[in-house]
């Protein structure tokens, strides 16, 4: 009951801070431009900052080998996640032009806007290390594979071969760089400056408020009296918050203590949280640029915004 409160309480404030965020969106407070400029001050500055801090404050030069074993089972839930979907994209006959939203939805979660405000509430910074671990494994598989699927789904293109190009520069964006800097500053051994160390501080608190903030905008603008739950949303839903979550479930709760596979208590509720996170915010841009369902990919991302609010309790009370 304890845990059950807690996360009710941390949801609370998650939830109330999106609020704030769509109403004065709705009052006309914020211009249209707004939300893409929030949205790059998140992503290009405060979020490196807040990595690269929390690297130094949380990582040993000791640990770093244990931390980037705990890849794989991230690793192992994305991809079995993908298999699924890919069953079923082929079971129910999803239609071009959805497939490759389909598949990301359930494989893919919003890491950056609500995945990670959602564990600094939950756990505080002593999971952070954690979190970027899984960070790393959602950035990769978005943008190395979740882009080919969907431009692999464009309805227009006659030749679908010419849609696999792999995105290499989004491979690298930049709170991975601020991951890989961290890094690297960490094993030279040198302590930071005072005076960089608490501007990097500041910088990075405004991660979680400037986050939120930005996905209560993108409701208002998103028009909540839109949505729409047909079956193809209805079973990328499931697979979001259903299927992807039991997958990290297992491999967590069942699979590593009966293989001797060490994962430490923290970082195994923080994977199955961040596995129930929302789909990508992103999505309704990647697939515009494809000749998708547009309208298809932001109803989803809207709708997994709003169900993940009673999701997350209850993840947590399976986390323990």
């Amino acid at each position: 009951m304890g845990a059950f409160i807690s996360s009710i309480s941390s949801i609370t404030v998650i939830v109330l801070i999106m609020l704030l965020g769509y109403s004065l969106r709705i009052k006309g407070w914020f211009a249209d431009s707004f939300s893409g400029n929030i949205s790059k001050l998140t992503t290009q500055i405060a979020l490196p900052a807040s990595i690269f801090i929390s690297v130094q404050n949380n990582l040993t030069r000791g640990s770093l080998p244990r931390l980037f074993e705990n890849l794989l089972s991230p690793a192992l839930g994305v991809g079995i996640s993908y298999f699924i979907a890919y069953l079923l994209v082929k079971a129910v006959r999803v239609p071009v032009g959805r497939r490759g939203t389909f598949m990301n939805v359930i494989a893919n979660a919003n890491t950056i806007f609500i995945g990670m405000p959602l564990n600094i509430a939950l756990f505080g910074n002593r999971a952070m290390p954690y979190f970027l671990v899984y960070y790393i494994v959602n950035t990769v598989s978005t943008w190395a594979l979740g882009v080919f699927l969907i431009k692999n789904d464009d309805p227009m293109q006659e030749n679908p071969a010419k849609g696999r190009k792999l995105e290499w520069k989004k491979l690298l964006p930049a709170p991975l760089v601020g991951f890989i800097f961290a890094i690297a500053w960490l094993l030279t051994g040198w302590q930071l400056p005072t005076f960089a160390s608490q501007f990097l501080t500041y910088v990075g608190n405004l991660v979680t408020p400037l986050a939120l903030i930005y996905i209560g905008i993108v409701l208002a603008d998103s028009g909540l009296s839109h949505i729409r739950i047909d079956r193809d949303s209805l079973l990328a839903l499931i697979g979001r918050f259903i299927i992807a979550p039991a997958i990290m479930i297992l491999l967590i709760k069942v699979i590593a203590p009966a293989t001797s596979w060490s994962v430490p208590d923290l970082m195994g509720r923080t994977f199955i949280v961040q596995s129930g996170t929302p789909a990508l915010a992103v999505l309704p841009v990647l697939v515009n640029e494809s000749h998708g369902d547009v309208d298809y990919a932001t109803n989803l991302v809207v709708l997994s915004t709003l169900v993940f609010i009673v999701v997350i309790p209850v993840l947590m009370i399976i986390a323990g």
